[in-house]
């Protein structure tokens, strides 16, 4: 039997951006069950909730200081309990964000195991001695800086591969292990969903030989977490792993070996990003590499021995249109083709909230502006080292993670309906043009082709099980069949501003979707900017 996470359209919720319900500028637990109307409209089998566990806020509830209370700015554990029990009602399940690499400084396994060398939780973290009075090795932190902090208590240094405060997790600590597996089975029991898995790759670091993602235990750790909590449960699982190449995916998420469902693998987030250099020095997109990495992930994991996730949009991503489209004068048209490009592909598609309404990117014009520690981190580490601030914000406002944070835009109104209050971070200006509720009254809306590309999953095996056939074109276009048996979809997409020209044999049996106007025919085609459309061959 097919497991129901195959089948399924996974809808990422920020918790903080969702909607606020009682007037405080932050979205809640409760702003989210208000919505699940709209949700299950759309047609999505489960909402990835982003961190609502206690948290200092120091990046965003990913510094987590209680796994098993809700932070108060997201409401009570009786709300998170409310929202699961409603959510199923709308047949939608609840995955929880899962961050176990690390926690906060403020987590009292931190607080005890700072106290002294023989703590008992000392050995929760990774903790090693200064070498020639300085870091223990020059491992670099993911929010700039060394990876290393002195603490003047103990006189050691802990590792902390983000902030500071969120110092890393010592999964060589198997009394560790099990408080995190109690953990997870708590949730389990509240009947959620499953877990996305924050950096999952990195719990197996060796930090002595400078390895951070997939060290050598990492996947017998996972396969002990399997066992000790969602192994044989009807439970979806997906790990972030952003160092995951095609084998490495296939080792997660091969059924036989019993990791996980499936892995977020970001090969395509690097793409406009100089040749070895950081993600913020930027270069044009490349069609071609684009297409190349979309399609090495279809044709080269073996779908019936691992799964795959797709997307386009996360917390840590701009908006698509921003960044790889036209989000002014072909915004609906390109929304609508990344979405149809993307959604009939293999693999259990994921939506982030407000990609459906296509949303945008806001761009800032100075620092005081930006709320996102990497983000502020990088520019004043630039500064400090010469770079021009203007090209800086530049970089920001084309890669930052604000971009996707931006509180949702449900309506015209004041603060775009997210709150009554003032929203934690600008509202974009466009909210008055671009929201749901305009998106609900228009037939033609980015949101009905997102809901049609949902039914069709659902309603088709095709999309789920069907093999993936390139047609060779042009790198503006990404053409491709989809084949199970007799049955045969053919998926279009120009990704270019720019006309294309593509001739194809099939005939058209039935239209399925298109952003444009129907195809009549194949032949002579003249794909118009960011045209995309799928049909039923013959």
């Amino acid at each position: 039997m097919t497991p129901w996470w195959k089948k399924a359209v996974v809808y990422q919720v920020y918790p903080r951006s969702f909607q606020d319900s009682n007037g405080d500028g932050i979205g809640d637990l409760k702003g989210i069950t208000s919505r699940l109307d709209y949700l299950e409209k759309l047609g999505i089998d489960a909402i990835w909730l982003s961190p609502v566990y206690q948290s200092p806020g120091v990046d965003n509830g990913y510094d987590i200081s209680d796994y098993e209370a809700i932070d108060p700015q997201y409401g009570t554990m009786a709300d998170m309990e409310e929202l699961i029990a409603e959510a199923k009602k709308h047949h939608i399940r609840i995955v929880m964000d899962l961050v176990v690499n690390h926690t906060s400084d403020q987590h009292q396994w931190f607080i005890e195991a700072k106290k002294s060398k023989d703590n008992p939780y000392r050995d929760y973290y990774v903790w090693r001695n200064p070498v020639d009075g300085h870091e223990p090795n020059d491992l670099k932190s993911a929010f700039s800086g060394s990876a290393w902090k002195y603490d003047e208590t103990t006189g050691q240094y802990y590792l902390h591969l983000f902030a500071d405060a969120q110092p890393d997790l010592n999964w060589e600590n198997p009394e560790l292990r099990q408080k995190v597996y109690d953990m997870m089975n708590f949730w389990i029991d509240k009947g959620i969903g499953g877990f996305r898995m924050d950096v999952i790759e990195l719990i197996g670091k060796e930090p002595d030989k400078g390895i951070t993602a997939n060290g050598p235990m990492l996947h017998p750790y996972l396969q002990e977490m399997n066992h000790a909590t969602f192994g044989g449960k009807d439970l979806m699982t997906v790990g972030e792993t952003w160092g995951a190449t095609i084998p490495i995916a296939k080792e997660y998420s091969d059924p036989d070996r019993d990791e996980l469902s499936m892995v977020f693998q970001f090969e395509n987030q690097g793409l406009d990003q100089q040749p070895g250099k950081a993600k913020w020095d930027l270069r044009k997109l490349d069609l071609g590499e684009l297409k190349q990495v979309l399609v090495k992930w279809q044709t080269e994991l073996d779908f019936n021995h691992a799964w795959n996730s797709i997307f386009w949009e996360n917390h840590d991503i701009p908006r698509v249109i921003s960044r790889w489209g036209n989000d002014k004068e072909y915004r609906v048209q390109s929304a609508k083709m990344f979405a149809i490009a993307l959604h009939l592909m293999h693999g259990t598609p994921y939506i982030y909230n407000g990609e459906e309404i296509g949303m945008t990117n806001y761009p800032v014009k100075d620092i005081s502006e930006v709320s996102d520690i990497e983000s502020v981190n990088m520019y004043h580490e630039r500064v400090a080292e010469g770079y021009d601030p203007k090209e800086l914000i530049k970089a920001i406002n084309t890669k930052g993670r604000d971009n996707a944070r931006t509180p949702m835009q449900w309506t015209a109104g004041k603060e775009a309906g997210f709150t009554t209050g003032t929203p934690w971070l600008h509202v974009n200006p466009n909210h008055v043009e671009i929201n749901v509720d305009q998106a609900l009254a228009d037939p033609n809306s980015i949101f009905y082709t997102y809901q049609t590309l949902v039914k069709l999953r659902h309603e088709h095996v095709i999309v789920v099980d069907g093999d993936f056939e390139l047609i060779p074109t042009q790198d503006e276009i990404l053409a491709y069949y989809r084949v199970l048996g007799d049955e045969k979809w053919l998926v279009v997409a120009n990704f270019s501003e720019q006309e294309q020209k593509l001739s194809l044999t099939d005939k058209i049996a039935k239209t399925l979707v298109y952003n444009y106007e129907a195809p009549t025919k194949l032949s002579a085609l003249t794909l118009k900017p960011y045209e995309a459309f799928a049909v039923v061959v013959k």
